[in-house]
């Protein structure tokens, strides 16, 4: 996928997480064509996708809510969409999210299967908050597991590094700016005001 990567001994892109693969073992068909695998401009338009997702969760959990019309209430719909939706999008290709996800997440980096393993804590986390909704415990988790999630997101940005942002899996391309950022830290925000108003 990225050519231009090259290293004499086994690993990872750097880029993309995919398994580094000998020189002469595969021609890239991608690149005889001159397709582009990579984001190409980056515009508002990038967004769309995110910004449809993240739209149709809020109105769903304004709905929700709107009976019984509380902060906790709206707060909770929106975690619980937001966290079974985004690990439905990982959970379609799981293998490359984790190659996505290595790129950049900190644990994800030393242990490569944190890849396949976060989806589910990200399914856990949404299906746990409707068996347990005043589970003070799984805010708690919630919050370290979104903050660390930010903390990898924040030092690829201020390195000033371009790749793809894997919240969303492999099905759709979306550039990993300062948005992904306030989606991991937004939830761990949201885990916290959930705690406190407890």
């Amino acid at each position: 996928m990225h050519p231009e990567i090259q290293q004499k001994k086994p690993g990872r892109c750097p880029q993309c997480g995919m398994k580094l693969v000998l020189q002469n073992e595969v021609s890239s068909p991608m690149q005889e064509h001159g397709h582009d695998m990579g984001l190409g401009k980056t515009s508002w338009k990038s967004y769309m996708p995110l910004i449809v997702i993240i739209s149709l969760i809020l109105l769903t959990s304004i709905i929700v809510s709107w009976n019984v019309f509380h902060v906790k209430t709206l707060l909770s719909s929106f975690m619980i969409g937001f966290f079974l939706v985004f690990s439905g999008f990982k959970l379609m290709d799981l293998p490359g999210f984790a190659q996505g996800y290595y790129t950049y997440d900190l644990l994800a980096k030393r242990f490569f299967a944190y890849g396949y393993i976060y989806p589910f804590i990200e399914l856990f986390f949404g299906l746990g908050m409707i068996l347990f909704p005043v589970s003070r415990w799984l805010l708690i988790a919630e919050l370290v597991v979104m903050l660390f999630s930010g903390l990898g997101v924040a030092i690829k940005l201020a390195k000033k590094e371009k790749f793809q942002c894997a919240c969303l899996g492999t099905f759709l391309k979306v550039p990993l700016t300062k948005v992904t950022l306030v989606e991991d830290f937004g939830m761990a925000l949201l885990a916290l005001i959930l705690l406190v108003l407890k």
